[in-house]
């Protein structure tokens, strides 16, 4: 018994600085890149903000945001200060986003999961909505 317990703390000093060191060592690679690929990613960057401001600058972009008692200045403002990646991920989405887009979609679906989740807990047995689901469960 006395022995197994030295065993055993030899080998917690022996795994845990071992632990320590795998989990905190990061590793990092450099290398050299071209000048025509560091144009053309900065080249997108500016795209992608000046994309959002033209975005903005839409006369029904603005009615939307004035709807929603947001003011366009201020809209500008934030988007201005967005950093490269946010605006070309933003710039990406945009075709897909429609100004004021409706709602409708979000409720549906919330609709169909309150469905199914009450569905199959009737199918599990836990409650009794749905009457046609076991008909002679009693």
């Amino acid at each position: 018994m006395r022995r197994s317990k030295g065993v055993s703390r030899a080998v917690v000093a022996l795994l845990v600085p071992a632990l320590f060191v795998c989990f905190t060592a990061q590793s990092t690679v450099a290398a050299m890149i071209a000048t025509e690929r560091m144009v053309a990613a900065s080249d997108g960057s500016v795209d992608a903000h000046a994309r959002v401001a033209t975005f903005l600058d839409r006369k029904d972009v603005q009615e939307v945001l004035e709807r929603y008692d947001v003011d366009p200045a201020e809209a500008k403002a934030r988007a201005a200060v967005l950093t490269d990646a946010e605006a070309a991920d933003l710039a990406a989405r945009l075709d897909s986003m429609p100004a004021g887009g409706s709602s409708v979609g979000i409720i549906v679906g919330a609709i169909l999961i309150v469905f199914f989740v009450l569905l199959i807990t009737d199918l599990l047995g836990l409650t009794n909505i749905f009457p046609f689901i076991n008909k002679n469960r009693h």
